[in-house]
Parts: C-alpha cells; structure tokens; sequence
C-alpha cells in the first residue's frame, strides 16, 4: 500500500512509539496520584509533554490544555467563550464556509441556543476576503475562528493579518481562534506573533496516536476565560476534568519535540515530491483536463487536491486499490454530497465530485510518488 493520505491521520513516529509505551505497564501510575512515586512519575511526564507541547506553538505549559483531539479542542473552546461571554448584546460569532465540520457543526448548535453567526465566503483561491471579515466584526462580535491550514485543499489563511484586524477592531472580549489541526508541526507557529487567543491541535496528525490533543487557552494580554464542558475533578485547570491519558500525552509531547527540530528538513523533501506527482500528472493531460483545487501558492506543501474533468473522484480512487487517497475529509467521506469545501469556493458539483487529495508525509518516497503518477495516468486514459 502506497500511503498518500497523510491530511487524514499519520502513522505513529517509531521514536514517538518508543517513548510513550513505559507508560502503560512499567510507569503506569496516574498523574493526579500525589501520595507516591508512580504517580510523581507520571505527572512529571505529564508536565513535560505540556512544555514541548508549548514550545512547538510559542506558547507556556500553562496555557495547555490536554484533550481527546482536535474536535473536543474546538468544542471546548468555541462553547467555552460562547457560555463565559455572550449576554443580549454580545451573542455574534463569526467563521468561514470552509471550516472544518467540528466547527460548523458547533457553530450552528450555538445558533440554536441564541448565537449569531456569519459564515464568511471564500474566493475561488479558499482564502476569506479581509475586507468582507472587516464588515463582519461588530462591537456584539465575541469570537472569530478561522483555520490556519484547510485539511482538503491545504490553503493556508493569513492568520496574522486576519488576528492582528480582529485585535485592531475589536479587543473587549473579543478573542480570535484557529483551528491549527494541520498546521501544528508541520508549519512554524508563534501564538504570540500570530495574535492567537485560542488553538486547538490533534496528535495524530503528525505522528502521534489518535485520541489526544490539546487546547491553547491564552493566559493574559488578554486572558481568555473558558467555561467547562466537563466536570469532575477539576483536572487540567479545571477545564477538562477526567483522568489524563498519559501514554498518549507523552506521545504526543514527543511528537511536538521531533517537529520542532525536523519539520523544515521534511517539508524541503515533501514539496519537490508534491510538485513532481502534481506536474507529471497535469502535463499527461490536455490543459484543462486536471485543476488544481484551491490556491497554488499559498497552502501547506504536503496537499494536492485535484479534480479530473468527467470523471468521479470515487471511481478513480477505486482503480487504485494501492494507493490510499481520499476524496476529501476523512470525517466527512460517508456522506454522499460533495465537498462543501469546494462548494464554498464556487467549484461546481460536477467538478467537486471529480476531486481527489493526495496528501504526502515524511515516509513518502519518490518511489511511491512515481508508481502514483504511472498509476494515476493508466487509469484516467
């Protein structure tokens, strides 16, 4: 099997593997046991991983939050500001169309608890427009959370500009939020620099195990108070209460220490590979034939979603029984419509439909990429 689907979850970093596994027999001790070593043990693993987990944003330990994932990341804090901040007049949050469904999906149940919410367009590129974003914001806005890199087309906002605006505009309990699910050790980011208030992460995709994540929750300048979504024991600040998985925070701080020392070294290897498999296949077509999806320019190095002009993105990916692809998000490919994504960006069904990612990771070889293009160019003729 030839391993193009990177964007959807990675395999687990065989240093990440090796780090986390005293964890479950040899030091299994839980981290909210104060009275002996098994358990000093395992909260100062715990502490560790929040430190690399820090660093790799620019953030402190204190400012993390350790989650399930991404998607409980998102609930947290989109609920969490909505329930600490919204009263009559401050009740308006906005994001944008192409948002991945964790936060959509949060968005419109707060819609019916009494949210305000816009959903900003995107241009044909993916990226928002920052004048319609200005328009948007009101003195009632108390949250705008746009992503940093999208997980189908790989675009990248610009985060900075688009935070320091929110900041400019409207800083009285008014807190900006990126989900930086795929952008998180594989892009640099600084919370500080980015005027980022709230950043929500998962392991697994880059290299950690499914299952755990995390949450920044910035501490001051300003200090962005959250309201629990769960209860019991007042772990994690009394955030997110619930006994830590250790294993997999060591992991996961693991995984954080390898990106912030490698992440450049892989994404000068990646892009050549990504540029060779989208070239070789555009150019084995009349133009036309194959659109790239999304900006060119600006998006993350590993992602390439194109679409073959008549013909179905599910029935190519099913002449490449070898080849793991996928036709858009992994959290949305049982359902039967196509990518709202790419409907966001004005891209017609028929074309949305015809569209597959290749997303690349840093065991992919130039191997992989070659016998993808032969395979690829057999099947569409």
């Amino acid at each position: 099997m030839i391993y193009l689907d990177y964007n959807a979850t990675t395999p687990v970093d065989q240093r990440v593997l090796d780090t986390m596994l005293p964890y479950f027999k040899e030091k299994f001790g839980n981290a909210a046991s104060k009275t002996h070593s098994l358990g000093w043990v395992a909260e100062a693993a715990v502490t560790k991983a929040r430190e690399q987990v820090a660093k790799v944003i620019g953030a402190t330990q204190h400012e993390i939050v350790f989650t399930s994932g991404a998607t409980e990341a998102i609930n947290t804090a989109i609920k969490g500001v909505w329930e600490t901040y919204h009263d009559e007049q401050k009740n308006h949050i906005i994001t944008a169309a192409t948002e991945h469904k964790a936060v959509l999906d949060t968005c419109k149940y707060l819609e019916t608890k009494g949210a305000r919410v816009t959903y900003l367009p995107v241009k044909p590129t993916g990226l928002i427009d920052l004048e319609e974003l200005k328009q948007a914001i009101t003195p009632s806005t108390i949250l705008v959370s746009i992503m940093y890199v999208n997980n189908e087309t790989g675009v990248i906002q610009p985060i900075r500009e688009i935070a320091k605006m929110v900041r400019d505009l409207n800083r009285n309990d008014c807190f900006f939020m990126s989900d930086a699910t795929q952008a998180v050790g594989k892009i640099k980011i600084d919370v500080e620099n980015d005027h980022i208030d709230l950043l929500c992460m998962s392991g697994h995709k880059f290299y950690a195990p499914k299952g755990v994540g995390a949450l920044y929750v910035r501490r001051k300048n300003p200090r962005v108070n959250l309201t629990a979504l769960l209860h019991g024991g007042g772990h994690e600040r009394g955030l997110r209460s619930g006994t830590l998985n250790v294993p997999c925070i060591v992991a996961l701080g693991k995984a954080c220490e390898i990106a912030e020392t490698e992440m450049k070294e892989d994404a000068d290897r990646i892009i050549l590979l990504r540029d060779r498999l989208e070239n070789e296949i555009i150019n084995s077509f009349n133009a036309g034939e194959v659109i790239i999806n999304g900006s060119p320019t600006n998006r993350l190095y590993n992602v390439s979603n194109l679409s073959f002009k008549t013909i179905k993105g599910d029935s190519l990916i099913s002449k490449l029984p070898d080849i793991a692809v996928s036709a858009g998000s992994a959290c949305t490919s049982d359902m039967p419509e196509s990518s709202h994504v790419l409907n966001a960006m004005g891209i017609s069904g028929e074309i949305a439909f015809s569209s597959v990612r290749f997303s690349l990771g840093k065991y992919t070889t130039k191997k992989d990429i070659d016998t993808t293009i032969a395979q690829v160019r057999e099947k569409v003729r």
